[in-house]
């Protein structure tokens, strides 16, 4: 089977980008190598291609209800051209998916799913969709290039008469013109640096991206998929398949915060989550750092004291602190702080040390 290419594939190609089969597309994992770009990214700025992203329009007049229903989530919060992190959960509470909701209006909503949940997503939110409601896979239409790190705003605003000041943290501009073209232009991120997503006409990518890199000259570089798995890692970032699927809820995930457990409306998987939250929680995700030698990979079984409790979710060197860290999904009874717990590396037990809040602290710009 041929590998899907983004319209952006030339510009992988020119700047020596090395491809690899990513969910079935043929993306670069690196271009001058993951630990630079990883620190071009949390020192000046990045350009990404995340055009394998899914988007999905749902409109109608029960837009807002549809999505409400759909999402953990609060979309009825949402004031228009505000974005929200969400989830979408199976009836027993585990994750379809995670998702950005962007609304528009109360009849006009725009989801940005994970690209290799795409066509999964949809078939889940049609088959859910209202009576009025009209969803459609959109994706097609846009290509999304996203700009990432602390020079982000300096560089883009050469490119626009829009103040890009007024674009919040989880906001979006539905008509900021780059480089003489029409975009999309949010502040949401996936590094835990301050930054843009670009939707953008799929023919107008490479022009644009072009711009961006003229633009930022020393201060920007293309970064591959490898630099964006170690950023959102560092920054705690969830990725699907990793810290969350179909087996894992948002709950044990510690992503509590954006499941509106205690609102009046119903959505999928609520009673489900509600159950699980009044038992107790049996596991939850843990940061951790090693002490021993070795760096923990996803799926690495955790034990204590002979026992299996868990496994690695994500685990790297992480390029920011130089040591090596890792997220683990264990028995709650050993996730205390300062806890030691033995990660099987190559058959070999190595010691790590369950950690809180010892992350990336994101560098973000502050809600409204």
């Amino acid at each position: 089977m041929s590998l899907k290419r983004t319209p952006l594939f030339p510009m992988h190609q020119k700047y020596g980008g090395k491809l690899i089969d990513f969910g079935g597309w043929e993306l670069s994992v690196q271009f001058a190598g993951i630990i630079k770009e990883h620190h071009m990214v949390r020192t000046k700025a990045g350009l990404f291609d995340v055009s394998h992203m899914g988007e999905i329009e749902v409109t109608g007049e029960r837009a807002q209800d549809f999505v409400q229903y759909l999402v953990t989530n609060d979309a009825k919060k949402l004031n228009n051209y505000q974005v929200m992190y969400s989830l979408m959960c199976y009836e027993d509470g585990g994750i379809v998916d995670d998702l950005l909701v962007y609304k528009y209006d109360p009849t006009h909503f725009f989801l940005v799913v994970n690209a290799a949940n795409v066509e999964k997503d949809f078939a889940w939110i049609k088959e859910h969709a209202f009576a009025g409601v009209e969803v459609k896979n959109v994706s097609d239409d846009y290509a999304q290039l996203a700009l990432q790190g602390p020079k982000a705003q300096e560089i883009l605003q050469k490119l626009t008469d829009t103040d890009l000041e007024t674009i919040e943290f989880f906001w979006f501009n539905p008509d900021v013109k780059i480089a003489g073209v029409s975009c999309i232009v949010s502040r949401t991120g996936y590094t835990g640096e301050d930054g843009f997503e670009i939707y953008i006409k799929p023919e107008h990518a490479v022009h644009v991206w072009e711009e961006i890199l003229k633009a930022g000259g020393e201060d920007v570089a293309p970064i591959g998929l490898g630099a964006r798995d170690t950023l959102r890692f560092e920054a705690k970032l969830p990725l699907y398949g990793q810290e969350i699927d179909k087996d894992i809820t948002p709950l044990e995930a510690g992503l509590g915060y954006f499941v509106k457990l205690k609102s009046e409306d119903d959505f999928i998987g609520k009673s489900a989550l509600l159950k699980q939250k009044e038992e107790g929680l049996k596991r939850i995700l843990v940061e951790f750092e090693m002490i021993g030698k070795g760096i923990p990979r996803h799926g690495y079984p955790v034990y204590k004291e002979g026992e299996e409790i868990g496994w690695v979710t994500s685990g790297a060197h992480s390029p920011t602190f130089d040591k090596s860290i890792g997220l683990a999904l264990i028995k709650k009874e050993y996730s205390a702080e300062g806890m030691e717990i033995d990660i099987m590396i190559r058959n070999k037990p190595v010691k790590a040390r369950v950690m809180k809040n010892s992350f990336y602290q994101k560098r973000t710009r502050n809600k409204k």
